[in-house]
This record gives C-alpha cells, sequence and structure tokens, in this order.
C-alpha cells in the first residue's frame, strides 16, 4: 500500500431487493413479465436460466414476497422431507444446476409440488440438458419445466446498473464517469459488480471520490488480472 493510502473499512451494504428496485430491460423483460403475472403462470415449474448478475436472485425474491415461498438450497433439498419444503405451496431452489445436486432428491421436491399443487421456481445458470442429469425420470420432470432466458443487459441497462450498484453502497459517480466505464467494460452485470466494488475499496483507500482517472486504473487492474 503506497503512502497516503488507508486501509479500507469494509462495510457492508444492502443490496435492494424489492420489485421497485428491479431493472428492467430487453434482456429480462420476459422474466420479469412472468413473475408479474403469478400465479397464473404457464406451468407450475419455472426455471429462470442466466449468467452470474443477470436478475435471478432479484426475481426470486420479488416472487418470494408476493407468493410467500421458502427459499431451498440444493443443501436443504438433498437432506429435507421434500413435503415439508412445499408445505408452504411455493418453493424457491436457487442454483439448481449446481455441483451440490442430487437428481433423486430434486425429483422428489418437483413430485412433492405437483402432489401438493405447489410452485416451483428453480434458478440456474443455464438449461437442464447442460446439467448432466443421469436420471431419466429428473430429465423428464424437467422438460414439463417453462424455461425463460436472461440475457446479459444492453448499455442503456448497464448504465442504470452501474448506478444502482454504486448507490447501493451509497456512492454518486457522474453520469460522465458511467458513461467512460459502460464503454470500456465487459459486457455484463457480473463484471458490473466485480468493477463497482473495486472503485469503492480503492476510493476509500485514496479517500477519493470516483474519477476517470480511477475507473480507468481499475479497469486496466481486471483487465490484467490483477484484482
Amino acid at each position: 500500500m503506497s503512502k497516503g493510502q488507508q486501509m479500507p473499512l469494509i462495510l457492508p451494504h444492502d443490496e435492494a431487493l424489492g420489485r421497485d428496485d428491479f431493472l428492467a430491460g430487453p434482456s429480462n423483460e420476459a422474466a420479469l413479465t412472468l413473475i408479474d403475472r403469478w400465479p397464473d403462470w404457464p406451468s407450475r415449474w419455472i426455471l429462470l436460466a442466466g449468467p452470474v448478475g443477470a436478475g435471478k436472485s432479484h426475481l426470486a425474491r420479488i416472487w418470494q414476497e408476493a407468493s410467500h415461498a421458502r427459499i431451498v438450497t440444493l443443501d436443504e433439498v438433498n437432506k429435507s422431507d421434500p413435503t415439508q419444503l412445499v408445505r408452504s405451496g411455493a418453493v424457491v431452489v436457487e442454483d439448481a444446476d449446481g455441483p451440490e445436486r442430487q437428481d433423486t432428491a430434486l425429483f422428489h421436491l418437483l413430485n412433492a409440488a405437483r402432489e401438493a399443487d405447489a410452485f416451483v421456481l428453480m434458478t440456474a445458470r443455464a438449461w437442464p440438458d447442460a446439467w448432466g442429469v443421469a436420471l431419466p425420470d429428473l430429465a423428464s420432470r424437467l422438460r414439463l419445466t417453462t424455461l425463460i432466458e436472461l440475457h446479459e443487459p444492453d448499455d442503456d441497462l448497464l448504465k442504470v446498473v452501474l448506478v444502482k450498484l454504486f448507490a447501493d453502497r451509497q456512492l454518486v459517480v457522474e453520469t460522465s464517469v458511467i458513461d467512460f466505464i459502460v464503454l470500456r467494460m465487459e459486457r455484463s452485470i457480473a463484471a458490473a459488480l466485480r468493477l463497482v466494488d473495486a472503485m469503492d475499496r480503492e476510493a476509500m483507500a485514496r479517500q477519493k471520490s470516483i474519477t476517470r482517472p480511477l475507473a480507468a486504473r481499475i479497469l486496466g487492474q481486471l483487465e490484467e488480472g490483477l484484482l
């Protein structure tokens, strides 16, 4: 750490995950429309698939608030009685394509949901065909699931995402700096998350605001794999 820099005090920041906080755009319009349509869904099993940071978890929490769904991890699915998991009539399974997935356990959860006439919302990075499902019965159930894809954001949405991420940290960044970042960054929300975190830490360490030179330095370090 160079002279004049201070060790940043990393404080927790709350990400706003309400319906009014969701940033809608062409990349997520279909998914948001479906969430807002509940309970008028085309099926009781829904899968939201898309890259990290595309908004899947945010949408899941919007639906949880509306449906009073229980959010469970794959570990809970693997270890719990599936009839208990669906007792509320709605359940969210986050990262359903994760390495912890046990095909039999997820199959039993979907069966329990069908018997209980319960809704299931799953999130994943990939379509089920890429999950490596070894259990034919689970593969059959997943083919009955309504699949909705979320995409990476366009430039306009990416700018709004950056403003929101900075605001979540109580940071106000000039529009010209936001435009500068968007023109040079990787085209993904995951990249926006990394950038905002790195810039926040750097600004705190140097006790300076987020400017073009600071943004350029962080963008360069990320591109070179230094952060």
